[in-house]
């Protein structure tokens, strides 16, 4: 009989955010693969629980993750956990679940703590939407492809900063987001002391080019209004004239009458009124 992978959650900084599950399920498995043995026998051992572990982190998560499948082929029941938070979140979680899901393993997730979702529960931002990046890519194209993508987003954006490239990253979301964007900086989350600041990006980045960072800082950024990029579209397209703007959708052979429904979709005015201006300038 195969056996199940379980993600259990671990405390992000207050050890008292564990499960009853969790901690039940650790001493349960057979075996605990961790992202940092080190790290991990600190928690295993303040609970007493006894079972064994290996490691599995980024340097080895294929090679290692085709282990522990083999393992759980076997009738092995393993526990993943991470160095704090939950499995699979910014982590080589995501490989190992992926491959069981390839070899017909069962994985089940066991909740609790998540960085991202406990800085933007507090963070005073809206939270209906959002979008989580984790870390920018350290990779300079990339990082700005990213950041581009990013200069219109209309949902919470949720990013991981470490603290030598705090004050670079939020130069760079000056850039790209403006400086008036609202932003809510957490560190130390869940910790006797946690910090939270609420303020604009060009704020922050004055706050911490006059204080060093230290610790590991989540970003809560406030999405673009959803209507103001609708009138900056709407009022790129009044940069040309109504004949230019029925010539650009003709030329495409886009008949007159379609022509003049999407002229004034783009422009936010009624077909009648781009009908009756042409008229007008005839």
């Amino acid at each position: 009989m195969t056996g199940t992978l379980y993600l259990c959650a671990t405390p992000i900084g207050n050890l008292e955010d564990i499960t009853y599950r969790v901690l039940r399920t650790l001493k349960e498995v057979d075996l605990i693969a961790a992202e940092d043995t080190r790290n991990s026998i600190k928690l295993l051992n303040h609970f007493e629980i006894k079972t064994p572990m290996t490691s599995y982190h980024e340097f080895n998560k294929i090679d290692k993750a085709y282990y522990l499948v083999e393992k759980l082929k076997e009738g092995k029941n393993i526990a993943l956990i991470t160095d704090a938070g939950t499995p699979g979140i910014s982590d080589p979680g995501e490989d190992i679940v992926r491959i069981c899901y390839e070899q017909g393993v069962p994985v089940t997730s066991l909740p609790g703590a998540a960085a991202c979702i406990t800085a933007l529960t507090m963070s005073g931002q809206p939270t209906r939407r959002f979008v989580f990046e984790a870390f920018l890519p350290r990779d300079k194209k990339e990082r700005l492809a990213v950041l581009e993508e990013l200069r219109n987003e209309t949902r919470t954006i949720i990013i991981y900063e470490a603290p030598h490239h705090l004050v670079k990253t939020l130069e760079l979301l000056k850039e790209y987001l403006g400086g008036d964007r609202e932003l809510t900086i957490s560190k130390e989350l869940t910790k006797k002391h946690e910090t939270k600041m609420q303020s604009t990006i060009d704020g922050l980045l004055n706050y911490y080019e006059a204080n060093d960072p230290r610790g590991e800082y989540v970003m809560v950024i406030k999405g673009r209004d959803r209507q103001e990029l609708i009138k900056e579209s709407q009022d790129s397209w009044k940069e040309m004239s109504l004949e230019e703007h029925m010539n650009y959708y003709e030329s495409q052979g886009i008949d007159h009458k379609e022509a003049m429904k999407k002229v004034a979709k783009d422009r936010g005015i009624k077909k009648r009124d781009v009908y009756q201006a042409l008229l007008e300038n005839k």
